[in-house]
């Protein structure tokens, strides 16, 4: 078990997402997800959670497994294409994970969503919370639009509103 790592958890509180993220911030990332959206027929979703509950902690869950676990409870994967994508972000960890829907995933890979979530972390350790966001929901964007070209008129199968947990 990591005490550092729990003790970190432990002192991360509510206060710490809205100085990052606050109502104007999320609102700018659902505003850029929309806008992306509009040029291909792929779904982003953005989640942010600023401390794991204490027994995802004590089980030594990375965030990556987080990441998954959330890509299910936001349904993610219930698109009609399979072309769902989560943008996950821990704060307290500091780490940002992308899982993508199988079938956004055979078609783009592990090294662009590990390049994305990189250049998105660059972005956070310089406090460019929103930058950093807008420009990772860009990027996913180009990928989805080169496999799945937007169609006028497409419906919006997940909502676009960021999601804070914790």
């Amino acid at each position: 078990m990591d005490y550092k790592r729990i003790a970190k958890h432990l002192a991360f509180t509510p206060l710490h997402i809205r100085r990052r993220f606050p109502p104007a911030v999320l609102n700018n990332i659902a505003g850029a997800i929309r806008e992306c959206e509009d040029s291909h027929a792929g779904e982003i979703r953005f989640a942010v959670e600023g401390a794991l509950p204490l027994a995802v902690l004590k089980a030594g869950k990375t965030a990556r497994q987080r990441a998954i676990e959330v890509f299910s409870e936001l349904r993610v994967w219930d698109t009609e294409h399979n072309n769902g994508v989560l943008i996950y972000l821990q704060l307290a960890d500091r780490k940002v994970e992308i899982v993508a829907d199988r079938g956004v995933h055979q078609l783009t890979g592990s090294a662009t969503w590990e390049s994305i979530c990189r250049d998105m972390e660059n972005q956070f350790h310089l406090d460019r919370f929103e930058e950093g966001a807008v420009a990772g929901i860009r990027a996913i964007g180009t990928c989805l639009a080169a496999h799945y070209p937007g169609h006028g008129g497409k419906l919006n199968e997940l909502p676009d509103q960021p999601v804070v947990l914790g």
